[in-house]
């Protein structure tokens, strides 16, 4: 008892020692925000030396910014150039090579799947479109997503096979300078106004610079996340919002169970409607008696992966607790997730973590120009 007592008095007494020494602690100095003239002024300071229009894409920015209600810091401006900068060189709408012959091997693959002989296709397109040429001279003359998405948009409302074929699927998922995914936008317009005047549809507006700078600006940076370093954010970007965490904790499963995982984010299998495990689900599962956790708990907290509060789960906290015991140090809690990617206009092996080290050596060198 004697013992306790003791023990209780030194907790009281550091208690009030670190108590003692917050007080006396001055506060951090708080960074006074800019005016928005400033921040436009600071914009346009940082953008690549062969930025064209330098003050629209410095106001666009800047509105994205601040209807988002994110501080226009030099870390969160350059991390936007970084990805404007990689994703598109500053142009609104860029131009993609060969993109007449993606279209078509796109249309094939589609015909195919449909039972629709192409012939009977290449038929449906060669009538008159809205602008007075034929859908298949569109394809053949289109430069950019922009144009491609509009002549499959044209062709879905206006003829019966374009219903038939594509109805619900446009091959253009992303777009504009940040090259952000139009199915995301899509869900945040829903979640929240988006602050201009819609131009037909969100789908257009992400191909806008004002609307693909917003759209990317909240992809990028719209999110909590406990990253030391904004390189997990640039991976994020291109996998999925928290994917660089979630494939700290599959290191972390794959650690403590000694199996082997890819780390690619996902935690459990979404398209499966029997909900049978997935390799991350079952390699935790291997752990569920050291996790003191069963198998429906084990899935309800992987489900969490989407959103910050995996971080807060039960599986999150004794998975690491278990791994860093294994491994006899703290492992990492955000992890490059292990992704190729695959794009009909990708024509070279790439990979997510090649994305994020090229835009963190973008976000670098804006930070020097910021000294």
């Amino acid at each position: 008892m004697a013992a306790f007592i003791r023990q209780r008095c030194f907790a009281v007494v550091l208690g009030v020692l670190l108590l003692a020494a917050c007080a006396s602690r001055e506060p951090a100095p708080e960074v006074p925000a800019l005016r928005p003239a400033e921040a436009r002024a600071l914009i346009a300071e940082l953008l690549p030396a062969q930025t064209a229009d330098r003050g629209g894409w410095a106001t666009d920015m800047y509105a994205a910014l601040a209807s988002l209600q994110i501080a226009a810091t030099a870390p969160n401006i350059c991390a936007v150039i970084g990805i404007v900068e990689q994703e598109s060189g500053f142009r609104a709408d860029p131009a993609v090579p060969g993109l007449a012959a993606i279209a078509w091997r796109q249309i094939e693959q589609r015909a195919e799947r449909a039972g629709v002989p192409m012939l009977v296709v290449r038929g449906a397109l060669q009538l008159s479109s809205p602008t007075g040429r034929s859908y298949s001279e569109r394809i053949d003359n289109a430069k950019t997503e922009r144009e491609l998405s509009e002549i499959f948009e044209d062709f879905i409302g206006m003829v019966p096979m374009g219903t038939r074929l594509f109805s619900g699927w446009n091959p253009v998922r992303t777009g504009g300078p940040m090259q952000v995914s139009i199915e995301f936008a899509q869900r945040h317009a829903q979640a929240r106004p988006y602050p201009y005047p819609v131009g037909g549809s969100i789908r257009r507006e992400v191909f806008t610079r004002r609307g693909g700078l917003y759209f990317g600006v909240a992809h990028l940076l719209g999110y909590p996340a406990s990253y030391d370093k904004p390189l997990y954010r640039f991976a994020d970007f291109n996998a999925g919002h928290y994917a660089s965490r979630n494939a700290a904790l599959q290191n972390a499963i794959s650690v403590a169970s000694g199996i082997p995982l890819v780390l690619d984010g996902d935690l459990v299998r979404r398209d499966d409607e029997d909900r049978k495990p997935g390799q991350t689900e079952t390699a935790a599962r291997v752990l569920a008696q050291r996790l003191r956790m069963g198998e429906s708990d084990i899935r309800h907290d992987l489900e969490q992966g989407d959103g910050e509060t995996l971080e807060r789960s039960t599986l999150y906290q004794r998975v690491f607790a278990l791994a860093d015991a294994v491994e006899g140090r703290a492992l990492p809690r955000a992890v490059l997730p292990q992704i190729d990617l695959r794009s009909p206009k990708i024509t070279r092996k790439l990979t997510t973590a090649w994305f994020a080290n090229r835009v963190d050596e973008r976000y670098r060198r804006c930070l020097a120009r910021a000294g």
